[in-house]
């Protein structure tokens, strides 16, 4: 005999029941990745100097007293920098003078300007601008003052005021390189035939624009007087029409003959 159909019937039943498992098993899955991506959105990455000087990676200060901007002569600067670096974002002071001035104060110079105390910075200062009696004249930016005769250093706003009021005391005075100033020239000896020009560029124009360019200035120069001296030759260049037969041959005629009456008479 044949085998009855039902212990078929059962394995097919049985087939869905295991595959039902792993469509539970995929559908846990997104809610296990959907956990995962709350709980990583609620940790935040962290916020302030230290992140951002650990995303550039600038070493993180672990003292507690650090400050990540210093003022130093009216300017703002970055603490996280070597000293030495720091001081030469200062208008006025460069790398060599900086070295300089952090030698002479005993500081390291790769030590970071943000773990300096106040009163450090404030001794910098005054020591960059007492410069002039600790280091050779050659050192200085302002070596001989034109109304004092002293040798000073200048830094920040005080540069910029002393060369505007050094240039004005050219142009008053007239000197050469006052006038060069003045003309917005070179003033150091520089060569200008191929450049520093200024004034309108030199370019060519066509005959045209040329023609267009006098005409507009004789017109300009002679008012309404220009077009009638136009006018007169035109019109004495043109032929005279020929005598048409009749009235306009007497009429000639007519006026020939009165001053031959008025003779006689």
């Amino acid at each position: 005999m044949s085998p009855t159909p039902e212990p078929k019937t059962k394995e097919g039943a049985a087939a869905p029941e295991e595959s039902e498992e792993p469509s539970e098993g995929k559908k846990a899955a997104p809610k296990e990745r959907e956990a995962k991506g709350k709980a990583a959105g609620k940790a935040k990455p962290a916020k302030g100097p230290a992140a951002e000087s650990a995303k550039k990676g600038k070493p993180i200060p672990d003292n507690p007293n650090f400050r990540y901007i210093v003022r130093f002569a009216g300017v703002d600067l970055d603490g996280r920098r070597s000293t030495v670096l720091a001081l030469s974002g200062v208008r006025g002071i460069g790398p060599r003078i900086a070295e300089t001035t952090v030698r002479l104060a005993g500081i390291s110079p790769a030590e970071m300007i943000g773990n300096l105390p106040e009163t450090t910075v404030d001794g910098l200062e005054e020591l960059v601008h007492a410069l002039p009696s600790k280091v050779p004249a050659w050192m200085v930016n302002h070596s001989t003052d034109r109304t004092t005769g002293e040798t000073t250093h200048l830094i920040g706003g005080d540069l910029e005021t002393g060369v505007r009021d050094d240039t004005n005391q050219m142009k008053m005075i007239r000197s050469y390189k006052g006038v060069r100033h003045e003309r917005g020239q070179k003033v150091r000896g520089q060569r200008t035939r191929s450049n520093g020009r200024t004034g309108m560029a030199a370019g060519v124009l066509k005959k045209e624009a040329k023609a267009a360019a006098a005409a507009a200035a004789a017109g300009a120069a002679g008012g309404g007087a220009a077009p009638a001296a136009a006018a007169a030759p035109a019109a004495a260049s043109t032929p005279a029409a020929p005598p048409k037969a009749g009235g306009a041959a007497a009429k000639p005629a007519a006026k020939t003959s009165e001053p031959a009456a008025g003779g006689k008479s």
